[in-house]
C-alpha cells in the first residue's frame, strides 16, 4: 500500500508510521471521507487543521504541498469509498494515507460511557487517541455501537468519536464546543445548513431526548435507535438530509 510520507510517496513499510497508519509520537490530525477519489469538507478539515496546530504548537508544511501531495495520494490509492487520514506530528513529520472504508448503513445502539470526563472547553482532534478509543472498544465489548461520554458538569457532550444532534421538544440540538466537545466537521455544517441549535444538554434531560443522530466525516449521519436500550424514533427524513447536504456543500 502507497502513503504518503512528508510529500513523497512511499510504501507503507518503508514509513516511520504503524501498519494501521498512525504517526508514532503525538501531533494532530484530520480524518476524512472520500468517495470516488473526492474528499468530502477537505478545506474545512485543513482550516481546523490550522487552529489545531496553533494551539498544539505543531509546524505545519506548506498547505498547497498537502493538498497536491494528497491529490497523488487518492490517485495512487484509488477507492471507491475511503478513510483519508492527515496526520503532522510534533516533529515536523507529517503523512496521509488512504484506507478502505464501508459504509454505515443501520441505526446505532449507544450507551452512556459510566465515567464522566473533565470538559476543558473545546477540544482539538490530537493522537494519540487510545482513550477515546477504549471507550469505543469497551461500548462494542458490550453489545453497543457508540458510548456517549459526559462532563463533570453534567452535560451531555459527544460520542467516544462522533458528535451527536438531539431531538428535544421538536427542536434539533448539539451540545456546544464549550462543554469539552470536539468542532466537528459534519457538526458545523448541519449548524450551517440544516436548522441546529447548538445549546448544552444536561444528562438529566435524558428521558426528553425523542431522537438522536451520530455526525462525523466518515459515517456522515448514523441515526440512534436506542440509548441505553430506551428505543428512540429514527428520523431517517432528517438523515437523508443531512447526507445530501454534505454532498452539496462538502464536496469539490
Amino acid at each position: 500500500m502507497k502513503v504518503c510520507m512528508n510529500a513523497s510517496l512511499t510504501d507503507i513499510g518503508n514509513a516511520a508510521m504503524t501498519p494501521t497508519g498512525w504517526l508514532v509520537g503525538a501531533g494532530i490530525f484530520e480524518t476524512l471521507r472520500t468517495v470516488n477519489g473526492l474528499a468530502y469538507a477537505y478545506a474545512r478539515h485543513i482550516e481546523r487543521a490550522v487552529k489545531s496546530a496553533a494551539i498544539a504548537k505543531v509546524v505545519l508544511p506548506p498547505l498547497d504541498v498537502v493538498a497536491s501531495s494528497v491529490a497523488d495520494l487518492l490517485a495512487a490509492e484509488a477507492l471507491a469509498d475511503g478513510l483519508l487520514r492527515i496526520s503532522f506530528d510534533k516533529n515536523g513529520q507529517w503523512a496521509a494515507v488512504h484506507l478502505p472504508y464501508q459504509p454505515v448503513t443501520t441505526a446505532a445502539k449507544v450507551r452512556i460511557h459510566p465515567d464522566a470526563l473533565m470538559s476543558k472547553g473545546e477540544r482539538i482532534k490530537s493522537y494519540p487517541y487510545e482513550n477515546r478509543l477504549a471507550i469505543l472498544d469497551e461500548a462494542k465489548l458490550l453489545g453497543f455501537d457508540e458510548a456517549i461520554v459526559c462532563s463533570t458538569e453534567g452535560n451531555l457532550c459527544e460520542g467516544a468519536v462522533s458528535n451527536i444532534v438531539f431531538l428535544i421538544d421538536g427542536r434539533w440540538v448539539t451540545p456546544p464546543t464549550s462543554d469539552g466537545v470536539l468542532p466537528g466537521i459534519m457538526r458545523g455544517l448541519v449548524i450551517d445548513y440544516c436548522g441546529v441549535s447548538v445549546q448544552s444538554v444536561r444528562l438529566s434531560q435524558i428521558e426528553e431526548i425523542s431522537a438522536a443522530i451520530l455526525l462525523s466525516s466518515l459515517r456522515i449521519a448514523q441515526s440512534i435507535q436506542s440509548i441505553d436500550g430506551r428505543e428512540l424514533e429514527l428520523s431517517q427524513a432528517f438523515n437523508d438530509e443531512i447526507h445530501a447536504m454534505a454532498v452539496l456543500h462538502s464536496v469539490g
